[in-house]
């Protein structure tokens, strides 16, 4: 058994590995400074939308549907 050259490829995998690591940190950290907090513009929160919003925009596009409005044009 040959521990001496097994111990020579697992380092050099280990170095390949770390520069792999380095390489991913470093495109991660510029990433990150795309979406990070110094280019939002606003603090407002985004997706939010309450119980009593919601049921009002229901009952609006049920109307919608309802009146015909929101039902594909014939071709």
């Amino acid at each position: 058994m040959n521990i001496q050259g097994i111990l020579v490829e697992l380092r050099v995998e280990r170095d390949r590995i770390e520069k792999a690591i380095q390489a991913l940190e470093t495109f991660n950290s510029a990433g990150r400074r795309k979406a990070g907090p110094a280019l939002r513009t606003t603090g407002r929160k985004r997706g939010r939308m309450s119980a009593a919003a919601r049921r009002k925009l229901s009952r609006l596009l049920k109307q919608r549907w309802a009146q015909g409005k929101m039902r594909p044009k014939a071709a």
